[in-house]
């Protein structure tokens, strides 16, 4: 019982800090509560600009094996629901009635800016990191990076700077896939490129169309060889996982009187690991450029065994709760459509997993909550991994 207050106490505290234009008040409270309550080396580096204030990185343990529950305490900007006289607005509510004696009842959420994405993981992780049992030869690892929301900012400094685990499980929402209220277990998610094509032609007097050469059809060209690429799709432990690409944006011409010499057009491509779709193509068609704006990487679970026994613990921890927990069902292994520091993770070797309490269409809103009993329920999951696997 009292754990379990820890780990709501400790994300409603988490989710007050204003955290979209700087990271520095969250993580400092994270690296100190940290070494308050654990005797683990805490650490915390220069990721990202000034106002960024570093990962927090804390070590317990040590052998061979290393397992990090890994987290990030950015957020997008909170809608001005969100925000009171520039502090965060936090609360709590409830559907149904009060329990006797468990601290709430089974619909109650927390509300506000970051509790699903993802203060409120980030909170069990670091409850679970403190209580964990790690087997001998293993090293057990927290980490909440900066800069997620902007393209993995601390995970790649991390990167770069050797953070290499061998296994890890990222915090990112995982909840509701295979059914409303489950825990599930992701072994894989699609990445996101984002492309910018060009395409150049020659101004002319929009009475005289042969002087000039438009840079409007030959955007159009290129669009049409976009719609008849084929979306790439793979299979990661059983389980297919489709990408997609898009045309989600053009723009050229300068006046409704001249021929266009520029069109840009955006294109929104979810990858897949281990493929991409032939976006080069469009370069074929005369003046068009190609260019990548953003290249988030997928991520696919290399190792079964270990995805096996986060599933087993989800599913402990499922069936360690009361009859009005959330969910009616097992979890189930799924995969999952955002990219998420997974993929940094996982493309720089780590064999890495999803599980965490977000629900799909909860982050990034105004309404944006988390179930405070998925929220004890993922700080079991959480534990139960560190304290069972081995490698």
């Amino acid at each position: 019982m009292e754990r379990q207050a820890d780990v709501r106490d400790l994300a409603r505290e988490l989710v007050s800090i204003p955290s979209h234009e700087s990271e520095v008040a969250a993580g400092d409270r994270i690296e100190c509560w940290l070494r308050e309550h654990t005797d683990a080396a805490v650490a915390r580096d220069d990721a990202g600009e000034t106002e960024r204030g570093g990962n927090v990185i804390a070590r317990t343990g040590s052998g061979e094996t290393s397992l990090a529950l890994v987290g990030h305490h950015d957020v997008v900007p909170p809608d001005e629901s969100q925000v009171d006289d520039g502090e965060y607005v936090v609360r709590e509510e409830s559907a149904g009635e009060e329990s006797d004696g468990d601290g709430g009842d089974t619909d109650r959420r927390l509300h506000g800016r970051g509790s699903a994405d993802m203060k409120g993981a980030v909170a069990a992780a670091m409850c679970a990191f403190r209580d964990s049992e790690v087997p001998d030869g293993v090293e057990l690892v927290f980490a909440s990076f900066v800069g997620e929301e902007v393209g993995g900012v601390g995970a790649r400094a991390a990167i770069d700077d050797g953070f290499a685990p061998d296994y890890a499980v990222v915090g990112e929402g995982s909840t509701g896939y295979s059914a409303p209220g489950v825990t599930d277990v992701a072994v894989a998610h699609k990445g996101r490129r984002g492309s910018t094509l060009v395409a150049e032609g020659t101004a002319a007097h929009a009475s005289e169309v042969d002087s000039g050469v438009n840079a409007v059809y030959r955007a159009t060209d290129a669009v049409d060889a976009v719609r008849q690429l084929s979306f790439p799709t793979t299979e990661v432990l059983g389980h297919e996982l489709s990408g997609s690409v898009a045309v989600t944006g053009i723009e050229g011409g300068s006046a409704w009187n001249v021929i266009p010499e520029r069109c840009e057009v955006t294109v929104d491509e979810r990858t897949v690991p281990g493929e991409r779709a032939p976006l080069e193509r469009t370069e074929t068609v005369d003046g068009v450029t190609w260019t990548v704006d953003q290249d988030l990487p997928p991520m696919a679970c290399d190792d079964a065994a270990f995805a096996d026994a986060v599933l087993a613990a989800a599913r402990d921890a499922h069936e360690r709760e009361d009859e009005d927990a959330p969910g009616d069902g097992a979890p189930e292994q799924v995969v999952k459509p955002h990219a998420t520091d997974a993929g940094w993770l996982a493309d720089a070797g780590t064999t890495c997993v999803v599980c965490g309490p977000s629900e799909p269409g909860e982050a990034h809103t105004a309404t944006e909550s988390v179930s405070l009993p998925v929220l004890d329920r993922c700080y079991r999951i959480y534990r139960g991994v560190a304290e069972s696997w081995s490698g």
